[in-house]
């Protein structure tokens, strides 16, 4: 049994706390009463440590009465979702449904919110499931919601807990997500927004996560006029941060990642401001043969010696670069390593601000706590963001034009090829950067939005 699967044998074992007003761990619909047995729909389910795998799994029913079912018509793969192949989040069972960003058409609705939400109209789901009336919600920091996650384990490891997200673990709640022809949503009058006509799928569905991530990213950590940023990570998240960063008047954006990830930021960054772009590959410094440069004294150098005002980790803390890192990790001596921490920690100017967007699980060794301390850094967690505080202003920016987050899309992939887009997404192939999946649901391509590639 993997090390994931056991941890989730291992919470079962104590028992979940009794915090959660929706049921947990309905992770696929084939336990008694959350299925139709007698009618299937495709689905990416996880089945062990480095494998997904699209199957037929029953379609999900009603069960509670504040519920959905949507018919998918957008979905997609995150980053986060490669730490799931991987088997670097604990407590995976074989046969989840994996997906946390999803929109669709409403099927059917629970009997308690048919006032609320109809049949027939398309909405976006937010990743994390939030009841809209605890101390964190009433904030519209809905990743915290207390009453969706009754998982006992997460709160020892962590202090508390977040918010129930879709696909991602039964640390979260062990909730059915969104990769799937049909999708159930908890709470749908909460976790639910109305997408108008004149939005398209293309555009709509990214309000789901990555949207709301990389600008929480931006605005948690706080980018100032003038400010000079610098981004670990250029995926989607890390790409819309940088658009983010440039809005809040940020003088400059310094993306570090290698190829090819820096070669599409380049060839997708705005026009209007090449000027303030600047990319750094971290393989041809620290780890260079013969080049003494590192990721630090680069960053110093492009800033005039002080360093940029902040950075933003967009990257994971699964990715370990040095031996030393990579050998205790494989040890389990540490979940994520620190080696981007320290860089962002010792490359920022005094007094700087680094916040971390991607994904850390645990515990990480050599940590430089040292020049946090004296240099006065602000290490700031951002938190997995809190959707329902931005999804309606992000809206209207896509609504005015403001913001067009089809620059992100590089693919249009089928459902039912949607565990061979993961492999080619974990490898970087084919310049994948973030794909639209479409399923037999799906409307029309949007204009100016890629043609479908079949795998």
């Amino acid at each position: 049994m993997a090390t994931s699967e056991a941890a989730y044998a291992v919470e079962q074992a104590i028992g979940h706390d009794d915090n959660s007003i929706i049921q947990q761990d309905v992770s696929n619909f084939s336990q008694k009463g959350t299925g139709d047995p007698n009618e299937t729909m495709k689905a990416l389910v996880w089945q062990t440590k480095q494998k997904v795998e699209v199957v037929d799994v029953p379609k999900p029913k009603i069960i509670e009465p504040r519920d959905v079912i949507l018919k998918v018509t957008g979905t997609t793969v995150c980053g986060s979702d490669l730490h799931l192949l991987h088997g670097a989040v604990l407590q995976m069972h074989k046969g989840d449904i994996l997906g946390h960003e999803f929109c669709g058409v409403v099927d059917e609705v629970g009997p308690a919110i048919r006032d609320k939400i109809k049949v027939g109209k398309r909405y976006v789901a937010s990743f994390q499931i939030a009841c809209g009336e605890c101390f964190f919600c009433k904030q519209k920091l809905s990743s915290q919601c207390e009453m969706t996650n009754s998982n006992t384990t997460t709160k020892a490891m962590y202090g508390g807990r977040t918010a129930g997200i879709f696909g991602y673990s039964h640390l979260t709640g062990g909730f059915a997500g969104g990769q799937a022809e049909y999708a159930r949503v908890p709470l749908a009058d909460v976790n639910l927004l109305e997408i108008p006509d004149d939005v398209p799928d293309e555009k709509a569905l990214w309000l789901s996560d990555v949207l709301p991530t990389s600008y929480n990213a931006v605005k948690d950590t706080a980018v100032y006029p003038n400010d000079v940023v610098a981004i670990f990570g250029a995926g989607p998240v890390g790409q819309m941060a940088g658009v983010f960063a440039v809005g809040e008047g940020a003088s400059k954006v310094i993306f570090v990642d290698t190829e090819p990830r820096l070669s599409i930021i380049q060839s997708r960054w705005p026009k209007e401001h090449q000027d303030k772009l600047e990319v750094l590959d971290y393989k041809k410094l620290s780890f260079g043969v013969t080049n003494k440069e590192t990721v630090v004294s680069k960053l110093k150098e492009l800033t005039g010696g002080r360093g940029p005002d902040v950075a933003i980790e967009c990257a994971a803390g699964e990715y370990a670069k040095g031996w030393m890192h990579w050998l205790e990790m494989s040890l389990g001596a540490e979940t994520d390593t620190s080696e981007i921490l320290n860089e962002m920690i010792e490359g920022v100017r005094n007094y700087g601000r680094a916040g971390v967007t991607g994904v850390y699980v645990g515990y990480t060794n050599h940590f430089n706590i040292g020049s946090l301390m004296q240099r006065g850094i602000r290490l700031i967690g951002n938190g997995q963001a809190p959707v329902h505080k931005y999804w309606v202003e992000l809206l209207n920016k896509i609504k005015t034009g403001e913001l067009d987050p089809t620059q992100m899309i590089s693919h249009r992939v089928r459902l039912e090829d949607l565990d061979k887009v993961y492999y080619k997404f974990d490898n970087k192939e084919d310049g994948m950067q973030k794909v639209f999946v479409e399923t037999k649901f799906s409307h029309p391509r949007a204009a100016g939005t890629p043609e479908l590639t079949k795998y």
